[in-house]
């Protein structure tokens, strides 16, 4: 149950994310959780929005470099230690993490979702579901 991520690559310059935000807001698409990361030239934003294949083309026909990867997501409590035993889990699996962010979690106060990029999403899902955990559809990510 891989979810949606679009990336899109901006450059390094004052109103670029903004002009990207003002893109999808116009567009009607919600963005649920975001990531920026960033280099002299450019920055990458990662996304969850409620609509994936939509946002990227609309990003797209706006000149946009933007595409859809897989990543992971799994609730976690929201208390201390809580990260640290799904990351236990994702040790025990033997899956590599690239790159992690956060989001709240939906209606419970008590959660937040935890998106993970990882080295192999097909290998990595099974392996992890092994350890006890249960992956997020796209459907409850884009409910929150």
């Amino acid at each position: 149950m891989s979810i949606r991520q679009i990336s899109v690559f901006l450059e390094n310059k004052p109103g670029k994310l903004s002009e990207m935000t003002a893109l999808l807001a116009a567009n009607n698409i919600d963005i649920r959780a975001l990531s920026l990361a960033e280099t002299n030239d450019f920055g990458i934003a990662r996304m969850i929005v409620d609509d994936a294949y939509e946002c990227v083309n609309v990003l797209r026909n706006a000149d946009f470099i933007a595409n859809i990867s897989h990543v992971l997501a799994f609730s976690v409590p929201d208390e201390p230690g809580g990260l640290n035993k799904l990351l236990n889990a994702f040790n025990e699996a033997k899956v590599n993490i690239v790159y992690m962010y956060s989001c709240l979690g939906s209606n419970d106060p008590t959660q937040a979702y935890m998106l993970f990029r990882v080295t192999d999403t097909k290998t990595a899902e099974p392996a992890l579901v092994a350890h006890g955990l249960r992956p997020l559809s796209q459907e409850e990510i884009t409910a929150i």
